[in-house]
């Protein structure tokens, strides 16, 4: 399995696994032999990156602070460039199997993909990398000079488009994909409860 997505996406760098012995039993197909294999690991310039199994619990938790309604559903296994953190869905399946989800900080949106955790990988990233991973956006930000994230960064929006932020070059900046998310998901969850039309100043929300 990911045969095809190895030959396509070759690793740029890993992150180590901490020091200890640890195991992550997902019991979705494909998931365990996804982490195991790829786990930590970065590609095409940190375009994307595939989460460490000690670090999924974590990342759950970071999603669902933004997005509770997901809570106890998903399992994270990678994110992109811009922070966007995919997952599967057990109560969604795709082919029978559980179904791809991609959470995004910048739009507070939970979007659906037509994929599992195979065909996300064999397929979706290869054929539509672009739509999948925002792969055209983040060429501009390199030429346009922009920084490589590391591992644990993200090119994230000064201004989220959820509060009006422009989706532009200009809006974006280097940041650690933790603080971020801690900021975002707090962000998204305190402007769901607000009437629709409330203004929002994002002063008072941090």
């Amino acid at each position: 399995m990911f045969e095809t997505f190895r030959k396509n996406f070759p690793v740029d760098s890993r992150m180590p696994a901490d020091p200890g012995n640890f195991s992550l039993d997902t019991k979705v197909p494909g998931l365990n032999e996804l982490l195991t294999s790829f786990g930590g690991a970065s590609f095409k310039g940190y375009l994307y990156r595939v989460i460490r199994a000690q670090d999924v619990a974590r990342w759950n938790a970071r999603v669902c602070l933004g997005f509770p309604e997901f809570t106890g559903r998903i399992t994270c296994f990678g994110y992109d460039w811009q922070g966007s953190v995919f997952a599967v869905d057990k109560q969604r399946l795709e082919q029978g199997e559980p179904g791809v989800l991609m959470f995004e900080p910048g739009t507070g949106k939970a979007l659906k993909i037509p994929a599992n955790i195979q065909t996300f990988h064999e397929v979706q990233v290869i054929q539509n990398a672009d739509a999948a991973l925002a792969a055209n956006i983040y060429a501009d930000w390199r030429e346009a000079g922009g920084a490589e994230p590391a591992y644990a960064q993200c090119i994230g929006y000064k201004r989220p488009l959820f509060l009006s932020g422009e989706d532009e070059i200009e809006n974006m900046e280097l940041s650690d994909v933790e603080v971020y998310w801690h900021l975002m998901g707090q962000l998204i969850a305190k402007v769901k409860s607000l009437p629709p039309g409330t203004p929002v100043n994002i002063r008072d929300l941090t």
